[in-house]
């Protein structure tokens, strides 16, 4: 799913990224859906989720080993 990013979108790196800054993700905070995108090329786009399916991915990511 895309959603047109809104012009003053603030983007943060992920805290769990490593000690090497462009090997991160980044998300912003589009009102009703989170946007995800790789802070190695911030220009080629973004995934956008809902809140609720990034709520999935999380609860899925953190239950892996």
């Amino acid at each position: 799913m895309s959603t047109p990013e809104a012009p003053q979108t603030h983007w943060r790196k992920s805290t769990h990224s490593g000690a090497v800054e462009n090997e991160c993700v980044e998300i912003a905070d589009l009102n009703d859906h989170i946007a995800i995108r790789d802070s190695k090329n911030p220009d080629t786009g973004h995934l956008t989720l809902t809140r609720q399916s990034f709520g999935a991915l999380l609860t899925h990511l953190t239950s892996q080993p």
